[in-house]
């Protein structure tokens, strides 16, 4: 006798890595699973500290990574380069 085994495919919430300029023009790098409500926090002075008095800030660069580690180790990346490569990357002035 041979019985169905129905299989539940599990996807994984994908992780982003996100780039957002700050109202003073600074830039702020960091992650999350859900990029909307991220920037909802963040102009809403819920964010990182660093951003809680340079609002508004605006989206100017996103990346989808496949796990928390991998974007965890991008962010740790892109937090290294200088301003002017960091601008480079997400193409603004």
């Amino acid at each position: 006798m041979i019985t169905a085994v129905s299989s539940l495919i599990i996807h994984p919430m994908p992780w982003f890595l996100y780039v957002v300029k700050c109202h003073d023009t600074s830039l702020y790098t960091g992650i999350t699973t859900d990029i909307p409500r991220r920037l909802k926090e963040h102009n809403a002075k819920k964010g990182a500290f660093y951003t809680k008095n340079k609002l508004p800030v605006e989206l100017v660069y996103q990346e989808a990574m496949a796990n928390q580690s991998e974007a965890r180790k991008r962010e740790v990346e892109i937090k290294k380069l200088t301003r002017k490569q960091k601008l480079e990357l997400i193409r603004i002035d």
